[in-house]
């Protein structure tokens, strides 16, 4: 059997850089283990920060260290190694900015050759959560309350700044989330509970994103589904997020010990059943395709669950809750791998 030649893409122009390193060698392994060895040939080719793509012998450094190269090969942003043109299907696991929200998908459509993920509508919404949020209320997903700022409006004169705060408050009830409305990873949110935190967090936040989200927090317990499929997707059981710091932020999620994963979750029957019917509605809504996780809250008190986001290129480490998701509903890595690859070759 001919093997296919699978480029695994990684690394790239984002914050989460380092996320993308200790995913991508996650996937190198389940490529090379069980029936996949026989199945693919893995070409892998890192972005480098400056956004340089580089497939020298360097990069399997990269992969056996987990570590970015720190004196990077020279060359031109957009030159390709001349590799790229053996490649039969892209497997991108490039997480944050210019990974995941349909930049590098456009890319990868324009070279026509088949890729793991949703394309660029679904990768963008997906990383646009104003627009994902906008999306989900035509579907008739419940969400918390929230309001769309403008960085022009955080960075004004003072006045401005005031009414903005005022009209918060006025809005919604404390304790708020702020958010940068395309960043991954928790990067850039605060939780505020009065006017002084509000104004730092919406300063922070306007640093990152021109456009920003501020939430009304709930006191929820936070689950996670994963979707896999193209037009007839499938939901995994659910997982629960435990923790002991404020809320799950950036070094919460990326720090070993500091989350604890419970899958399946311990909830009833029903509450799991409308959880999974709701992730595939939520991956369904954004045009998504291959792969997703969805993430909600379920408010234990009043048995309401509010949809949170949609991640269309999770975590994709052995420990990481998506793969984690599927292993306890019966497919392993390597099967996960593999359905990922011919799923995007059946949608192209």
């Amino acid at each position: 059997m001919t093997k296919r030649t699978v480029g695994l893409l990684f690394g790239g122009v984002s914050g989460e850089h380092e996320v993308s390193i200790s995913s991508a060698r996650a996937i190198a392994n389940a490529l090379c283990a069980d029936e996949n060895a026989s199945k693919y040939e893995v070409v892998p080719v890192y972005i480098q920060k400056n956004g340089i793509w580089t497939a020298v012998e360097t990069i399997a450094q990269v992969l056996d260290s987990g570590t970015p190269l720190e004196s990077a090969p020279s060359g031109n942003v957009w030159q390709f190694p001349a590799v790229v043109s053996e490649v039969d299907v892209w497997f991108p696991i490039l997480h944050g900015p210019n990974g995941e929200d349909g930049t590098v998908q456009g890319l990868l459509k324009l070279m026509g050759v088949p890729f793991v993920g949703s394309g660029v509508l679904g990768s963008a919404v997906g990383m646009d959560k104003l627009v994902m949020k906008t999306v989900y209320a035509q579907a008739g997903l419940p969400q918390v309350k929230y309001m769309e700022v403008l960085r022009s409006q955080v960075w004004s004169d003072p006045c401005v700044f005031t009414k903005l705060c005022d009209q918060i408050e006025e809005t919604l009830n404390y304790p708020y989330f702020v958010k940068p409305a395309n960043l991954g990873s928790s990067v850039g949110i605060a939780k505020v509970r009065s006017r002084s935190e509000l104004e730092a967090a919406l300063d922070k936040a306007a640093s990152y994103d021109r456009r920003l989200i501020v939430e009304e927090g709930v006191v929820g317990r936070e689950v996670e589904c994963a979707v896999l499929g193209n037009d007839h997707p499938k939901a995994s059981v659910v997982g629960e997020i435990t923790y002991e710091s404020d809320f799950y932020d950036y070094e919460t999620k990326y720090t070993q010990g500091q989350a604890d994963l419970l899958i399946p979750a311990p909830l009833p029957t029903d509450v799991i059943t409308q959880i999974q019917e709701m992730a595939i509605q939520a991956f369904t809504a954004v045009d998504g395709a291959g792969l997703g996780r969805v993430d909600f809250f379920y408010v234990e008190a009043t048995r309401e669950i509010f949809i949170n986001e949609i991640n269309t290129l999770p975590g994709f480490t052995a420990t990481s809750m998506y793969p984690q998701l599927w292993a306890a509903t019966g497919v392993s890595f390597p099967e996960l791998v593999d359905q990922l690859i011919q799923l995007a070759i059946g949608r192209a």
